[in-house]
């Protein structure tokens, strides 16, 4: 077998490779030579059919095999030997269409390699870290929140009128052109109003209503309403209003606590204490995080795959169009071309992939099957009813264990970089972590 380089132009490579006839017919006697013991012929035992006897009965079938693991092998071996790694798989295409038995085989093959990734001195890298403190402010606001999520419903004074946040509980029947609609009715609904739970216009016509009113509100089902046979049509809803009720905040007090589970006031001013600090926490290593990779984007430099960076502007500029374009939903749209802008940030993006898997692959870095499986997990939690469906669909998708891996390995390296570098610590107020978050998302 001869393998000859044919271009070596910055990371692309191209070879010839020529596998012999005799090669071939070698391979094809191994085969055959393995098969021998278990082959049954007519007029023989089981393993004595003579060679030449089953070359001219399988000879012709297991060519193509032969070929075939001929050419893989010389590939294999290449790349062990060069220390090469193919950015993308490698195009492999035979030369000498018209060959028949007795040929020797031509095959080209070419290939971007990926670049030396240079090493890069973690320590010398300084990072800002953002601490935010959970203050009293915060807990009491949290707190807050808690108790007008808890909060109740009191009857109104006799004769008063709805307001806007009041809960009315009404029975209501809907009519399209004077016929009562499946789903269209209840009793004793408690219908918060201005919670827009109802179609847009409902709530509102309700406000200034008082118990034991009857009051007609006419709506317009939106155009995609989700069943299609009143998208777009006028309703009339007939209600009875049977009470009208304020809301009242629960109290912030013990008993309170207890509704989310805490023992006490106290314990739970703890757990929404660590919960806002998490969060903080979670929002302030956002920060760090993209600070680590503008720093590592602007020290290290290397020759990107162009395949790559292609690959990757085509996958922005089509993410990005369905943005601006969300009423398409499928695929069936012209080519979109990638501008400039869109290469320049394929080019980070992949010159920050390339490196850190080096890192990680250096640092040894491994996504654990328990992290794998808690990952599997939330995705599927996205699926109810269906979770065990999905488990069997990753389980089968190399693409897919891929997409849920990647990003559990990248932190895990963005981790292991920020143990490396210069941390300094800077204490802030919550406003101003939330103008750095803020500031990510513009650019």
């Amino acid at each position: 077998m001869q393998v000859t380089e044919t271009l070596n132009e910055g990371l692309k490579r191209g070879y010839a490779i020529t596998v012999t006839a005799d090669e071939l017919d070698a391979k094809v006697n191994e085969k055959l030579a393995e098969a021998q013991p278990e082959v049954e012929m007519k007029g023989f035992r089981k393993g004595k059919v003579p060679m030449a006897l089953l070359k001219k009965q399988f000879g012709q079938r297991l060519m193509g095999e032969a070929m075939q693991e001929s050419i893989d092998g010389a590939m294999t071996k290449h790349f062990e030997d060069s220390g090469d790694r193919p950015a993308l798989q490698p195009e492999v295409k035979m030369t000498n269409e018209d060959w028949k038995e007795g040929d020797d085989v031509h095959v080209e093959m070419s290939y971007e390699k990926l670049p030396e990734i240079p090493d890069v001195d973690l320590s010398s890298i300084s990072i800002e870290k953002l601490v935010v403190k959970a203050g009293d402010a915060e807990v009491d606001e949290a707190l807050a929140n808690l108790a007008d999520n808890a909060k109740d419903f009191e009857a109104r004074e006799e004769g008063a009128a709805a307001e806007d946040g009041d809960q009315v509980v009404i029975d209501f029947v809907g009519k399209i052109d004077g016929e009562a609609f499946d789903g269209g009715s209840a009793e004793d609904y408690p219908l918060v109003l201005g919670s827009n739970s109802f179609i847009p216009g409902f709530e509102e016509q309700l406000v200034g209503a008082k118990a034991g009113e009857d009051k007609d509100v006419t709506v317009s089902f939106p155009e995609e309403y989700q069943a299609e046979h009143l998208a777009g049509k006028e309703a009339v809803f007939s209600c009875t209003v049977k009470e009208v009720k304020a809301p009242k905040a629960a109290e912030v007090d013990d008993e309170l606590a207890k509704k989310y589970g805490a023992e006490d006031l106290d314990a739970l001013k703890g757990q929404i204490r660590e919960r806002l600090e998490a969060e903080y926490s979670g929002a302030a290593r956002a920060v760090m995080k993209r600070e680590l990779l503008d720093k590592l984007d602007d020290i290290v430099s290397f020759d990107l795959p162009p395949s790559l960076v292609d690959a990757e502007a085509k996958q922005i500029a089509h993410q990005l169009w369905h943005e601006e374009n969300p009423e398409v939903q499928g695929h069936e749209h012209g080519e979109i071309e990638p501008t400039d802008e869109h290469k320049t940030l394929a080019e980070r993006r992949v010159r920050l992939g390339l490196l850190l898997a080096d890192l990680g692959q250096k640092a040894e870095v491994e996504v654990s099957d328990a992290e794998m499986t808690q990952a599997v997990m939330n995705q599927a939690r996205q699926y109810p009813g269906q979770e065990r469906q999905f488990f069997e669909f990753v389980q089968q998708n190399q693409q897919m264990q891929q997409q849920l891996r990647a990003p559990i390995f990248e932190d895990k390296v963005v981790d292991h970089v920020f143990e490396q570098a210069t941390l300094t610590e800077k204490e802030v107020s919550k406003d101003d972590l939330q103008k750095a978050v803020e500031a990510l998302e513009e650019e």
